[in-house]
């Protein structure tokens, strides 16, 4: 069930990215030739007025096929619908149509981020919140959420306690590990020994408060004394506003950090290893799947925004290209020729072609062990 989950996300990035283009392509009066999930061949197809709707049997994206993508297809196109081509239409048309898609895969990032940063799903925030550091999506708790066997916290506190006071002061996470921190053993302090005084707490249990006495015992490794329990943590509640503005950032963070690595990655092969094809891509979406919807909508958000940033890389066959070609006709007031956009686009594929190996590689290189 995550697998078919995690396909049918995907799947739904793909048809909502090109149904971006469809509509709008509609709307500025084109004529759209064929709406496609997936690439050729076609295993199924059906025509509806003059759009034939297919679904092609490789699945590593989708494409609308739009009449008159090229000044070479205009040669053979029927003179009754010339003036509805692509290539006949103003720049800006054109540069709505193909900007389109990637807004609609930017759009699902931002809604699915605030909507996770308004819900309770603290383990969404918490997935944001490493996405984006900055984004103070979740705070410190004073709930004891694990117990350290051999402690002397795993004789006197049950998880779920709420930690109330310290010495007799309000807990709070820092305040509580200073505090206790601060008890010493009568000797050297040595590994294992315990405090000389214990270190007084109020908890609340079940409704109740329980006064509890412990004496912390030193551990060598964290250079202090500790009782041996783990705070917990609470997501912080978002209103509307607070959430987009968020959401926002933590789009734009992830967006210079994908760029940059994707930088890095061309020069770098300690850089290289970190990169995932579709089908790592695809098994770590299963796992947010299988993790829980809050988890799972922040993945796919980041799937999302990753998709239409990389689509508005400058170059053909890129969204990103179509928009370059069409604003440089616009600027120079002249078509710039196929022939001139396909030699400026060729390093840059050859980059991403690079990259989309590597990528293919690291994901068979970990399957096959």
């Amino acid at each position: 069930m995550d697998w078919f989950l995690t396909i049918l996300g995907i799947v739904l990035l793909i048809m909502l990215h090109e149904l971006g283009h469809f509509l709008v392509a509609k709307a500025t009066g084109m004529r759209v030739e064929r709406f496609s999930v997936f690439f050729p061949p076609s295993i199924l197809k059906l025509k509806r007025g003059e759009t034939e709707y297919a679904i092609g049997a490789i699945p590593l994206g989708g494409y609308v096929k739009i009449t008159g993508m090229s000044p070479q297809e205009l040669v053979h196109v029927d003179a009754r619908v010339a003036d509805r081509t692509y290539f006949m239409k103003a720049p800006w048309r054109r540069i709505a149509v193909i900007l389109a898609g990637p807004l609609v895969n930017i759009a699902i990032a931002f809604v699915l981020f605030a909507a996770v940063l308004m819900s309770s799903s603290l383990i969404g925030k918490l997935t944001l919140a490493n996405l984006d550091p900055n984004t103070e999506a979740v705070l410190p708790s004073t709930q004891v959420v694990a117990i350290d066997k051999g402690m002397p916290a795993a004789h006197v506190l049950k998880l779920g306690d709420q930690i109330l006071t310290v010495e007799g002061r309000p807990a709070t996470v820092l305040s509580a590990e200073r505090r206790i921190s601060k008890h010493r053993c009568a000797g050297p302090q040595v590994e294992g020994c315990l405090a000389a005084k214990p270190v007084h707490l109020t908890v609340r249990r079940d409704g109740r408060v329980i006064p509890i006495s412990v004496r912390p015992r030193y551990l060598k490794a964290a250079k202090r004394t500790l009782i041996g329990f783990e705070f917990g943590a609470k997501g912080k509640h978002f209103g509307v506003a607070a959430a987009a503005s968020a959401s926002i950032s933590a789009m734009w963070h992830a967006t210079t950090q994908t760029v940059t690595s994707l930088g890095r990655a061309i020069t770098s092969s300690k850089e290289r290893k970190q990169l995932h094809s579709i089908v790592g891509i695809t098994e770590f979406t299963e796992e947010a799947v299988a993790s829980g919807p809050g988890r799972a909508l922040i993945v796919i958000g980041y799937v999302s925004l990753v998709l239409g940033v990389i689509n508005l890389f400058p170059f053909l066959p890129l969204d990103g290209g179509h928009i370059l070609w069409a604003l440089s006709e616009k600027l120079r007031g002249r078509r710039v020729s196929l022939a001139a956009m396909w030699r400026f686009s060729s390093i840059g594929l050859l980059l991403l072609f690079f990259l989309v190996v590597s990528g293919i590689h690291n994901d068979i290189s970990r399957i096959v062990g």
